[in-house]
């Protein structure tokens, strides 16, 4: 497998107003670029998520193929792989780390294609969740660059609703006694729990958890599912990075700039792309009514649900194959008249 790779940025200034001396973008790619650089697939990090955690779905039959793509993971700031609180040295330590938003994510995966690959045209900008919302910034804010989109599970901009939930965790892991109204000054063990809980309610949905669906994906009861896939998947997570990385999705919105200075329908509608939505029809904090009124204001954008009891995590479809089938399916249907 591929091994993830580094860009140093140099001195970057965040779209905050902070300049930080030095900041990276930690990346992994998959596939050969072709002669003509047009084969370039653009596959930003979710919430929480590195580059290795996502890359289950490419390969030879699978969502991303590439054997005739080159595909790009870029790792989000914030994630711990890229510059992240985690990372940043002094004056940025114990509570003083910038906010970081999907713009300095955009301008840094910019450089990334132009700088270590040359390449100027996304044949597809694909993702799920936090990197659907990447992607989509991606099409309204360089609408000339790329050609193809496709999201999952994801929006142009974060509901009120979202937000709610986002600020459920939050209050969840800084309830932690580590914490010090700054920054954790001891592992918050009882907060990270308690928030892996929390997001396993949300993700999933009520008939997810009804039928046992969890059974399926080799776990003797709802328990073992919460400490291992839950528990397990976020104590191995830096706690200020999960705190900075919801700040990055409270703030995501695709009009928030000065181009289109607020106005959604006029991101939405920049956005040139041959685009498809997927929405899942029981996903409880993306939902499919939200997908309905954003993919309305993009001119040709085809919603797609996808009919799933996997909640949120059908557009991350790891443990079922009839929502990978589908996702695959939009995903070659967009690619079908791409030429080499």
């Amino acid at each position: 497998m591929p091994e993830t790779e580094i860009l140093d940025l140099g001195r970057f200034t965040l779209a905050c107003g902070v300049t930080l001396p030095s900041a990276r973008l930690a990346y992994r790619t998959y596939g050969s670029l072709n002669p003509a650089k047009s084969n370039l697939v653009l596959y930003p990090t979710s919430y929480g998520a590195h580059d290795a955690d996502i890359e289950w779905l490419i390969g030879k039959g699978r969502i991303l193929d590439p054997e005739r793509f080159f595909i790009v993971i870029p790792n989000q700031f914030g994630n711990g792989l890229s510059t992240s609180p985690s990372t940043l040295p002094e004056p940025f330590t114990m509570g003083r780390a910038p906010a970081f938003s999907h713009l300095d994510n955009l301008a840094a995966q910019e450089r990334l294609l132009e700088e270590r690959f040359g390449v100027e045209r996304i044949a597809l900008a694909y993702g799920w969740s936090m990197g659907g919302q990447q992607a989509l910034h991606w099409a309204a804010l360089r609408p000339d660059r790329v050609e193809r989109l496709c999201v999952t599970c994801t929006s142009a901009r974060t509901s009120p609703h979202n937000r709610l939930f986002l600020e459920g965790l939050r209050a969840a892991l800084t309830a932690d006694p580590g914490w010090n109204g700054e920054w954790f000054e001891a592992r918050p063990v009882r907060g990270l729990r308690a928030f892996a809980r929390i997001y396993a309610g949300w993700a999933m949905s009520q008939a997810f958890y009804r039928d046992r669906r969890w059974a399926g994906m080799g776990f003797a009861s709802v328990e073992d599912y919460l400490v291992r896939a839950w528990e397990g998947n976020f104590l191995r997570r830096d706690p200020m990075n999960l705190l900075s990385m919801i700040d990055t999705w409270i703030g995501s919105d695709i009009s928030a700039n000065s181009v289109f200075g607020g106005d959604l329908a006029a991101a939405l509608g920049a956005i040139r792309a041959r685009s498809v939505v997927m929405p899942s029809t029981t996903d409880l904090y993306f939902t499919q009514r939200d997908s309905e009124i954003e993919t309305a204001m993009i001119e040709g954008g085809r919603l797609v649900p996808i009919m799933s009891d996997y909640g949120h995590r059908a557009g991350n479809p790891e443990f079922d194959k009839g929502d990978e089938a589908a996702i695959r399916a939009e995903v070659e249907g967009l690619l079908a008249d791409f030429e080499a």
